[in-house]
């Protein structure tokens, strides 16, 4: 005699989940995933649309309409228990209430994909910025994804790549044996001729290479590389100083070898 399934059982397979903790026990809402075994990434979206409001329909969502105490054994909670726990036992209020507030669960494989694709995001935003300071030069990304490596460099996958960056960058100097730094701005700085001999020692100080300087009538220009920490620098100073008759115009973002 064939062993029956237990009616409040459901048998899911390749879904996400949302979960959410409320009244001391744990309740799932099982989440559609249109890209079955592949795009888990697809249902986080869709949970998104969902909580921005550009997603309306449960049906679009869910792969099924119920709530469970345990999504992976098919266990569908107890109307009593979802009455207690969330003061309703309507099934479309309470998975309204778990994709509202509850967390996204990410499995280990879409974990693992998410972190090495963000590793690698990371990696080529550096090698975007930076270069090999005796050639001026950039790095290849995979160099980049090394010196990482060595430097124990750990990516956070609640925060986009842009973000993590320059944490990136100090951590590779500190920990690895690749020399990088950033890559040099190119910039032009333009104040009247009368301020230009007054402030001319603080402007250099924080210039690498002036690579052309140019006095004419009342305008004294200068075309100069400089690391990008100081565009702000030298921007506060001519603000202060020239009473917003001085400039700093970013002529090139980031100067490599190749660039010229």
């Amino acid at each position: 005699m064939p062993i029956q399934q237990p009616s409040n059982q459901i048998k899911l397979t390749n879904v996400s989940v949302v979960r959410l903790k409320k009244g001391g026990k744990r309740f799932e809402a099982s989440v559609d995933n249109p890209y079955i075994g592949y795009q888990i990434a697809c249902y986080k979206n869709k949970v998104q649309e969902w909580r921005n409001g550009v997603e309306t329909s449960l049906d679009d969502v869910l792969q099924i309409s119920n709530v469970f105490t345990n999504v992976s054994k098919g266990e569908v909670a107890k109307s009593n228990d979802l009455q207690k726990a969330f003061g309703t036992s309507s099934v479309d209020d309470v998975v309204k209430e778990i994709l509202k507030k509850g967390e996204v669960q990410v499995g280990e494989k879409e974990r693992e994909h998410d972190l090495t694709a963000l590793r690698k995001e990371i990696a080529t935003l550096v090698a975007e910025k930076c270069v090999d300071p005796a050639t001026q030069r950039p790095y290849p990304v995979g160099m980049i994804e090394k010196a990482m490596t060595e430097a124990g460099v750990s990516v956070k996958v609640g925060k986009n790549a842009k973000s993590q960056v320059a944490e990136t960058l100090r951590l590779i100097q500190a920990g690895s044996k690749l020399p990088i730094q950033r890559a040099r701005m190119r910039v032009r700085v333009v104040i009247p001729s009368a301020d230009g001999e007054r402030l001319e020692p603080q402007i250099k100080s924080s210039v690498e290479r002036v690579e052309r300087a140019e006095k004419r009538d009342d305008i004294w220009e200068m075309v100069m590389l400089i690391d990008p920490t100081q565009f702000k620098v030298l921007n506060d100073l001519l603000l202060k100083e020239c009473k917003g008759k001085g400039r700093v115009e970013t002529l090139m973002l980031a100067v490599m070898a190749d660039s010229g």
